[in-house]
């Protein structure tokens, strides 16, 4: 259904305003609203639905077929300015004809005409862009998508609709069924009934299996212009080793994002700073997991367009489809790069921020943002205050317990279980080493073991930690001052 009761419909047509624009894909609601808001048997005022296929047709009353002398656009237009009645005309996909000079006079002419005279033209699209010179002329009515309610009540019909269909009442999961109505959130009504019914007839059964596809289908609906990307792979708890004050931190808000809590304020995010390789990412990816909710990357730096005032539409929309998301964890990697200004930008990046940090500081949807950043000294000091996230972790380099704790998880993964002398000899030669550096030393190793045609040894890893030098000797002096900023300034994450 659309934002607003009947009667606020109503007060438009009342009030003689020249053009309503509905930008929805859901027509039949659009228009269903109309005629229950003005329309109907004794109505002083006809409502007509257009459409170029069609022509002109009455819907409040049945007065048979439509008027298909007046599909074309201009010849529909000029007549509605020769009525002499007043009526409520619902056209639909008229904005392919904004571009003809035609067309635009006449609604310009049609907006203009005395109260007495003036009919409501309603315009309904799935994205409505008036010409200047018509925008100051019409009222643009924000579209709310199918309520909690009305979602569940669809999903009950499709699982009727089946045993009606197939003789077999579907097996039900009622959670399944709840976390299927959450996350067809955002869509419209017939969206909703079309992934409910595609989940019930997958498999003749309403279970946790659907709810991973629905929401793949619902992201695909409302994704913006490729810079939002849906992750299927998320990290556990069991993967982000020795981050567990970030993981009990994310537990305790799990209730007020996944809405069992509805009483608590929903968490803003998190902001993790720290050494390359160290598992910033690895923790972004894994709220979402223990959050119970989708993820989604958001790539900011795509969001850049040579064209002036582009690149704050592609991050408005991308914003925009999170909140319809909702409740998800929106990722976003390496912030302080995608922000970055230069003097050849144009100004681009500083606008980008600007949007970044409004949606941050206005929002009120349960979008849990998950942003990670190397280089503190990039991030300007409003993104990083109190308000746009509720906590600055800093995620150091791991010490002996991690380094023997992801030994064991690496290693583990490709066959080789380390004997307790084994693990504290790589323990100590991994000292320095972040998470990502023991992995890919692990990986080396097994690419040696298996070129000399054995199986991974101890040895084998322990040659390659003592060959590699890691990035905390590499770049020691930009490691060891981001960890002196940092240690009065942040939360560890360990």
């Amino acid at each position: 259904m659309l934002q607003g009761s009947h009667d606020d419909v109503a007060a438009l047509v009342a009030a003689r305003t020249p053009l309503v624009v509905l930008a929805t894909t859901d027509e039949e609601a659009a228009l269903q609203l109309v005629v229950r808001s003005v329309g109907g048997a004794g109505a002083t005022r006809p409502v007509f639905r257009w459409s170029i296929t069609d022509g002109l047709r009455r819907v409040d009353v049945d007065l048979g077929a439509a008027q298909r002398h007046n599909a074309d656009p201009p010849t529909l237009l000029r007549s509605v300015l020769e009525s002499t009645q007043p009526a409520t005309y619902v056209l639909l996909d008229l904005h392919p004809w904004f571009d003809d000079p035609v067309v635009v006079r006449l609604l310009k002419d049609l907006a203009q005409l005395p109260p007495a005279r003036r009919s409501t033209l309603v315009l309904v699209s799935h994205a409505v862009e008036l010409p200047p010179e018509l925008d100051h002329l019409a009222v643009h009515v924000p579209v709310a998508f199918p309520t909690a309610e009305e979602r569940a009540a669809i999903v009950d019909d499709a699982v009727r609709t089946y045993a009606s269909l197939t003789g077999r009442f579907p097996d039900v999961d009622p959670h399944a069924r709840q976390l299927l109505v959450d996350r067809l959130a955002g869509l419209s009504r017939a969206d909703v009934a079309r992934l409910a019914h595609g989940a019930v007839v997958a498999d003749g059964a309403i279970t946790a299996r659907d709810v991973p596809v629905v929401e793949k289908a619902r992201f695909e609906a409302l994704a913006a212009d490729g810079v939002l990307s849906y992750e299927y792979a998320q990290a556990g708890a069991d993967d982000v080793v020795g981050l567990d004050r970030v993981v009990r931190w994310l537990r305790l808000r799990k209730p007020a994002l996944d809405g069992s809590a509805p009483h608590l304020e929903a968490p803003r995010g998190m902001l993790l700073l720290g050494v390359q390789g160290c598992g910033k990412s690895l923790a972004a990816r894994a709220a979402a997991s223990l959050l119970g909710v989708p993820l989604l990357r958001l790539d900011l730096a795509g969001v850049h367009d040579k064209f002036v005032g582009e690149s704050e539409r592609r991050l408005r929309d991308a914003l925009a489809a999170a909140d319809a998301l909702a409740p998800c964890v929106l990722w976003v990697d390496e912030i302080e790069k995608a922000i970055a200004t230069s003097d050849g930008d144009g100004g681009s990046a500083r606008r980008v921020l600007g949007t970044l940090l409004t949606w941050l500081a206005d929002r009120r949807s349960r979008v849990f943002v998950a942003a990670t950043a190397n280089d503190i000294s990039a991030l300007p000091p409003e993104l990083v205050r109190k308000g746009r996230f509720d906590e600055l972790f800093f995620v150091d380099l791991p010490d002996d317990a991690e380094r023997a704790a992801l030994l064991r998880l690496h290693a583990g993964r490709r066959g080789l279980t380390p004997a307790d002398d084994e693990l504290r000899a790589l323990v100590a030669a991994s000292a320095g080493f972040s998470g990502a550096e023991i992995e890919q030393a692990v990986v080396a190793a097994t690419y040696a073991a298996h070129a000399q045609g054995g199986r991974l040894h101890a040895r084998t890893v322990h040659d390659e930690l003592r060959g590699t030098r890691p990035l905390a000797v590499v770049m020691g002096e930009r490691v060891a001052e981001l960890r002196a900023w940092a240690a009065t300034r942040t939360v560890p994450a360990r």
